[in-house]
């Protein structure tokens, strides 16, 4: 299985649909909030989500959702990544709700070799995330620094570190 991608498997214009896709559930948002000690009753209020906002109903906080998307990308994207080094743009396009199942998939927008050491380059991505019903909810861009295939050879290989089974003596 594949986790991540080197410098020189990444082509400007490629695009990775991530899947598989995840179930936003009411304990999701929720948690999330807690964590991060968002309070906004929107999120955590149904009451006041039913009685005084345009949605009728609570929305899923977004920064969850771009979370979301960020970690559907890892295994296309990021997995062998040195550094996220920019988030460049992040819109929230349309609100997601209790129930929803997002989707995501990232464009190579560009790439270029790191300007300060020759094992590693820069990879430019725009991630997009949409419901089930296709509507978008949320875009952003990132540049993430990516180790060559010399990089990776130089360090061990694909799985660098991970130790070997010891067998049992009997």
């Amino acid at each position: 299985m594949q986790f991540g991608r080197t410098y020189e498997e990444f082509e400007v214009g490629a695009v990775y649909k991530h899947w598989p896709g995840k179930t936003v559930t009411e304990y999701d948002d929720h948690l999330f909030c807690l964590l991060t000690m968002n309070h906004h009753p929107l999120h955590m209020d149904t009451n006041y989500a039913e009685r005084t906002t345009d949605f009728g109903k609570n929305v899923v906080v977004g920064n969850y959702i771009y979370s979301l998307l960020l970690g559907m990308s890892v295994p296309d994207v990021s997995g062998k990544a040195i550094a996220n080094l920019e988030i460049e743009s992040l819109r929230h396009v349309a609100p997601t709700f209790h129930g929803d199942t997002i989707y995501g998939e990232t464009t190579v927008l560009d790439k270029w070799p790191s300007k300060s050491k020759n094992d590693r380059g820069i990879v430019h991505v725009e991630t997009k995330g949409y419901k089930q019903d296709g509507t978008l909810v949320c875009v952003f861009r990132r540049k993430v620094m990516v180790p060559t295939e010399t990089y990776i050879k130089e360090r061990g290989g694909e799985q660098p570190g991970r130790p070997e089974l010891k067998e049992q003596e009997k």
